[in-house]
């Protein structure tokens, strides 16, 4: 039986992985760090809330055999790009230098379709360093996806989301070849993916998200 950690759970990918765990029974314990309670009662649950970006004040508790990272803000939630850095960035970073500090060989983290670390766009620029700083701490099975638009209902009202998944409904018809990693791609299968991958051997790290389409059906 397993431990396993979720930072992210109050979010829409985060909360279809909670739900995954819950019913899997290779996991008798999940570990929630989060700013907020995921408002689920569960005898497997231990929540652990507080400011994720001070993620050190957590290091006693931060214990387990893998890590799933669905950590992520946008521009409108968060403006100030310091702010938006420390959270793209920081907590994923700071995420996997205590998971290599306690031992814990697994780290799976989800990132952007088109990160880039000399990207000229901010957000994809963040993810794309983000990837690299958690590479280069060297934990043994580190995978990184990058998923296009994820699909799903969201607590938060965003038109300009909402109308570009509308309109993706219809793009993905014609997205073929190598063109189809940029479909749109819903939260449960990105989901399955991250939970195939802890519980599966591969020599990669970095996952497109028509490749996340493919593992999370399986």
């Amino acid at each position: 039986m397993k431990t396993a950690i979720l930072l992210g759970a109050t979010g829409l990918t985060g909360g279809k992985l909670l739900q995954i765990l819950l019913g899997d029974g290779r996991y008798d314990q999940i570990k929630l760090f989060s700013r907020s309670s995921a408002g689920f009662e569960h005898p497997k649950i231990r929540e652990y809330l507080g400011d994720l970006t001070d993620l050190e004040r957590f290091k006693e508790d931060f214990t387990g055999d893998e890590v799933f990272c669905c950590i992520g803000t946008t521009a409108s939630q968060t403006p100030d790009k310091e702010k938006y850095r420390s959270i793209d960035y920081g907590i994923p970073v700071k995420a996997a230098s205590l998971a290599k500090h306690k031992s814990i060989e697994t780290f799976i983290v989800i990132s952007s379709l088109g990160a880039n670390a000399k990207s000229n766009t901010f957000y994809t620029r963040i993810k794309g360093e983000m990837e690299q700083a958690v590479l280069k701490i060297g934990i043994a099975k580190t995978c990184i996806l990058r998923p296009s638009l994820i699909g799903g209902e969201r607590d938060e009202k965003r038109l300009g989301e909402w109308l570009f998944k509308k309109a993706m409904k219809v793009l993905d018809y014609v997205l073929l070849g190598p063109l189809k990693k940029y479909r749109s791609i819903k939260s449960d299968t990105i989901a399955n993916c991250m939970v195939w991958l802890a519980n599966n051997e591969s020599d990669r790290h970095l996952f497109e998200s028509d490749e996340i389409e493919e593992i999370g059906k399986k």
